[in-house]
């Protein structure tokens, strides 16, 4: 069995999927998409963190924190599949869409008789991640959501998706990742709404990886967390996403109304970790001395190898697995039980402003849904745009209303974004992530302070 860089045992899966002789000539392809892997690589101070993500059928991992490109029915908007290559490699190769995109045009299945998405749109080496809500066209409309389902506003009117139909969805277009169906509320509701939220996200969970089993979706689930600006019901979710089978977590319900000074808070109750520690297994009968540091303390503890778990000067230390001479445990405080796996990736949706990312990073936020960011074209770029086009053209462009512009600026936007996310992870390798964010915030705000007065 397969195991992460911490030692954790992975499991795998193989989809096959036939190009339908009806739509194909009969022709046959195979795709395998096997189960992520997941490893934390790097800490900076407080929760920070580098990490690496592969997935079966990407070609090389994919270094976190990274950006997840928005995407209409699979593929990037104004980017066309050809010109998807001019972007680097390989942080540009997750894609996010929303399975309610594809309520226009061809139905799921359709697309399951083709294959899944990847076979439909010859992105064979990319990963998708499906995403109910979109910040664009399909928001969450809290007021039609019941015990039923969860209601969205899209293109196509409001509607009401239901565990069993988002499964169906799942399981004819086989993403990679895939977030469980989720009620999120914005941060006016009252306590009992977002009470009434966390329960029937927590139902949906059950029934998604019930559904999932049953319908052999395959992918890799992020249990969703919700809880709107309510901090304790946000811990609730969280600890009932942390006990159950899943691959990650997908923390929704940002985005909606929450300002900017309480998402820190909002953001570090659910992701509220400690760190796990590696020691090395000294003979057959012991592991002499346990040592390791919990708040800012060192502590020293010996157990046998047939204890799987231990409490000292209330704190639980647990056995999490044995790999050749090393063993992985895990340190938190007796009776505390609101945090996330390390070794599982956090998704978070709603974060669009550069400096709402770096209050994600800073949380322990692994992927981020695409942002918003109005950046102009900028001197010594090396994206395709600024290669080989001047801002006198692509001002032409626009003026005349040519489509073109907007797909040379979505290029330039999209390199600059990535190599935000690109500074981002190595300011946490070098242990100065505190400062980058400190500067960084202090340099956009004498920039948007500059453009005010130039206004």
């Amino acid at each position: 069995m397969t195991k992460t860089a911490f030692g954790f045992p992975l499991k795998h899966s193989h989809i096959k999927t036939k190009l339908a002789a009806s739509l194909g000539g009969g022709a046959e392809t195979t795709t395998t998409i096997t189960s992520m892997k997941f490893s934390v690589k790097t800490w900076s101070n407080g929760k920070a963190r580098t990490g690496l993500l592969q997935l079966g059928n990407c070609p090389s991992p994919i270094e976190t924190p990274s950006l997840l490109l928005s995407t209409r029915k699979g593929l990037p908007l104004f980017i066309s599949p050809d010109l998807l290559p001019s972007l680097p490699l390989p942080d540009s190769y997750l894609l996010q869409f929303s399975p309610l995109h594809f309520l226009e045009g061809l139905s799921t299945k359709t697309i399951a008789a083709i294959g899944g998405l990847h076979q439909m749109l010859g992105l064979h080496d990319y990963v998708y991640a499906a995403v109910l809500r979109d910040p664009i066209q399909c928001l969450p409309e809290c007021d039609a959501s019941n015990k039923f389902g969860a209601s969205f506003e899209t293109p196509c009117g409001r509607v009401l998706v239901k565990p069993a139909d988002y499964m169906d969805m799942i399981a004819s277009m086989k993403p990679n990742i895939w977030a469980s169906l989720a009620d999120e509320v914005p941060a006016w509701v009252s306590s009992k709404r977002n009470r009434t939220s966390v329960d029937r996200t927590v139902k949906w969970l059950d029934e998604c990886i019930a559904l999932g089993s049953a319908k052999a979706a395959g992918g890799a689930l992020f249990g969703a967390i919700v809880g709107g600006s309510n901090i304790e019901e946000r811990k609730r979710c969280a600890q009932e996403a942390a006990i159950r089978n899943v691959s990650g977590y997908w923390i929704g319900g940002f985005g909606l109304g929450e300002s900017m000074d309480e998402r820190p808070a909002l953001l570090n109750a659910v992701t509220v970790s400690f760190k796990l520690t590696r020691v090395l297994f000294k003979n057959t009968d012991y592991f002499e001395c346990f040592i390791f540091k919990a708040k800012g303390e060192w502590l020293f503890y010996c157990v046998r190898l047939e204890i799987h778990a231990a409490c000292w000067m209330n704190r639980v230390v647990t056995v999490v697995c044995i790999v050749g001479s090393e063993v992985m445990i895990e340190v938190r405080d007796a009776g505390c039980q609101d945090s996330l796996q390390e070794e599982k990736p956090r998704l978070v949706c709603g974060l669009e402003l550069p400096e709402e990312v770096l209050q994600g990073v800073a949380a322990g936020i692994d992927l981020f849904d695409s942002s918003k960011d109005a950046t102009p074209i900028v001197q010594n770029c090396v994206c395709y745009t600024c290669q080989n086009h001047t801002k006198a053209y692509i001002n032409h462009l626009l003026n005349v209303h040519e489509m073109l512009a907007q797909t040379l600026l979505e290029i330039h936007n999209t390199h600059h974004f990535l190599g935000f996310f690109r500074s981002i992870r190595e300011a946490i390798k070098e242990g100065r992530f505190d400062l980058f964010r400190q500067m960084f915030v202090q340099h956009r705000r004498e920039q948007l302070a500059a453009v005010a007065v130039c206004a």
